[in-house]
């Protein structure tokens, strides 16, 4: 399945995973999700602690998914488990060792715009947009659509999207909080690697903790949360790379350098 999802490794610890969606005009088959999960447990498996999700055909990103591999599974001319490349995928996303940029370079939908909700960062190109487009097939969403993408935005901008089912650009998703950056046509593949590979450097032990906080607190109760937060901590303020860390920063500190040279200037 290598020709619909291309992994190459800009540089250690980053993965970039392209999925060609030609051969069914940029919706996601259940082929074409099968080859991601492949290539998502290829890069993890290779050494990748971040993987960028990019893709090839023009004016498209993922869009939802192929429809004539749903019908054929409701009506029975289609097995099963054709279909647990998805959950294979978002299994994938979710996991704590491996921290995913989606590289939205244009539009998507559906069960494709679900791909990228699941993913941690998003980084959208100005003339994408996105879509929950079900309802006007009849159909609810299926894979994070609503539960998912409400965590996100909040429940009434997505119940404006999955009830109406109308897409929305991707400067209004990033003012909604759903996107991390818009830019220019172009620049988001180049955008998302230039942030993975910062993100590289980063210790794999407090991101893979801080991204299981992140997962935690959609289920917890604050208290929880807190609590599950500080037990986080205490795993990563031990270990030898926190350590280093802490004692780097305060040796710099000591020596007289500020806050904002040690840490780096804020980010518009």
């Amino acid at each position: 399945m290598a020709e619909l999802a291309k992994l190459t490794r800009p540089r250690e610890g980053v993965a970039l995973v392209a999925l060609n969606l030609s051969k069914t005009g940029g919706f996601v088959s259940w082929e074409a999700v099968a080859a991601l999960a492949d290539a998502l447990v290829e890069a993890r498996e290779g050494g990748a602690r971040i993987s960028v999700l990019a893709a090839e055909l023009c004016g498209h990103w993922y869009e939802h998914a192929w429809l004539p591999d749903i019908i054929g599974l409701v009506t029975g001319e289609k097995r099963g488990e054709d279909s647990e490349g998805w959950f294979r995928a978002l299994h994938e996303l979710a996991g704590t060792s491996v921290v995913t940029i989606a590289a939205v370079s244009g539009d998507c939908s559906g069960g494709g715009a679900e791909l990228g909700w699941a993913c941690d960062l998003r980084i959208a190109e100005e003339q994408a947009t996105f879509g929950q487009p079900e309802v006007m097939l009849g159909l609810a969403t299926g894979v994070g659509g609503t539960s998912r993408l409400a965590r996100l935005i909040g429940r009434t901008a997505t119940a404006e999207m999955v009830l109406d089912g109308a897409p929305m650009t991707a400067q209004r998703i990033y003012e909604l909080g759903g996107v991390n950056r818009v830019v220019s046509k172009g620049q988001s593949v180049e955008v998302a690697v230039a942030w993975a590979s910062r993100l590289a450097d980063r210790a794999p032990k407090a991101l893979a903790a801080l991204k299981q906080m992140l997962i935690d607190n959609d289920d917890l109760h604050l208290t929880e949360a807190l609590a599950n937060e500080q037990r986080l901590f205490q795993g990563t303020a031990g270990s030898e790379a926190g350590l280093e860390g802490m004692r780097s920063a305060q040796a710099r500190f000591d020596a007289g350098e500020s806050i904002r040279k040690v840490y780096g200037p804020p980010r518009s």
